[in-house]
């Protein structure tokens, strides 16, 4: 994978789940309390997603083959969209279904102080972690706010980490609350409670990252300033006259297929208009460097006079 990928982010994240994951177990086996059960399932859950967003990042550098002529980097676009299915499915639905059947059947929360102090641990890990996903969103976020980041970033696993560490954080104090609630008043209810908040959450992000890595998977084309510049690139050719039609996709998050139809001058010979386009296409990978695939067709400016024939390289 990539430095793009977040790799670090990932490990980072899957080390600081699985250490919390053990931790929540021990602390539900004392406490038998169903927040600390929940966020177990929760911890494994997000252990099993850094795992397979790694798979995907390793499945996405496989060599192109004759099947698959354009690679496979929307592997990781791919095993995204999983994480977001094990997330609601694994994550949202047993918190919720616990949480309920904590509160048709309450009982205290025995030897408190397990739950408070693993649930204390676990804030303090999942904040390092998450200052570690921040940390390498930064470069890629730019100028953008969060949500804009989480939303148009192409690359998926930083806002799958980022959104899973937001979720952890906010499950573990959730699961402070119905526990400390539950001590407070001997009241099991609260527990289960805190357990539903946990499942609620969940699924919110759950639907967030299905829905945009569902965007990315069925294809998305390059940002609106990033076609810009393949326009500026193209029309700054000297035998271009200018661009006609202009369509992109993100093979992958750091490949991008560009198809243009240019207009061309109508004495130009096959030799200056082929050394046309070789210019062209080098002047959108000058602009553009991860435009890997470019497919130019000159045609004629004049209307009703067309005589077109597609160029294509690849680098």
């Amino acid at each position: 994978m990539s430095a793009s990928g977040g790799s670090k982010a990932i490990i980072a994240a899957l080390t600081a789940n699985l250490a919390i994951a053990v931790a929540k177990f021990v602390a539900f086996v004392f406490t038998g309390s169903s927040s600390m059960l929940a966020e177990s399932v929760h911890s494994v859950a997000d252990s099993g997603n850094q795992a397979l967003l790694l798979v995907g990042g390793r499945r996405a550098e496989r060599a192109r083959t004759r099947t698959h002529p354009f690679g496979y980097g929307r592997e990781r676009y791919f095993y995204a969209f999983v994480v977001a299915l094990v997330l609601f499915s694994i994550g949202a639905l047993f918190s919720i279904y616990e949480g309920w059947h904590k509160i048709s059947d309450p009982h205290p929360v025995e030897s408190p102080v397990w739950a408070f102090g693993v649930l204390i641990f676990a804030i303090i890990a999942e904040s390092f972690s998450f200052r570690t996903a921040i940390k390498e969103s930064l470069p890629h976020k730019g100028a953008a706010s969060w949500v804009s980041f989480i939303r148009r970033a192409k690359a998926p696993e930083l806002p799958v980490v980022l959104l899973e560490d937001l979720g952890a954080l906010l499950g573990l104090i959730f699961a402070l609350f119905g526990v400390t609630m539950a001590v407070v008043t001997g009241d099991g209810v609260w527990d289960g409670i805190g357990t539903i908040m946990i499942g609620v959450l969940l699924a919110v992000i759950a639907i967030v990252l299905a829905t945009e890595t569902k965007s990315l998977l069925i294809g998305e084309g390059a940002a609106p300033e990033i076609e810009d510049q393949i326009c500026a690139a193209l029309e700054s050719a000297p035998e271009v006259s200018k661009v006609i039609h202009l369509r992109t996709l993100h093979l992958g998050p750091e490949e991008l297929l560009v198809a243009a139809k240019i207009a061309v001058e109508h004495d130009d010979t096959a030799a200056e208009v082929a050394r046309g386009i070789d210019e062209a296409e080098r002047r959108i990978r000058e602009v553009v460097p991860i435009a890997r695939v470019i497919y130019l067709e000159p045609d004629l400016d004049q209307v009703g006079t067309t005589s077109s024939a597609a160029v294509s390289h690849e680098s």
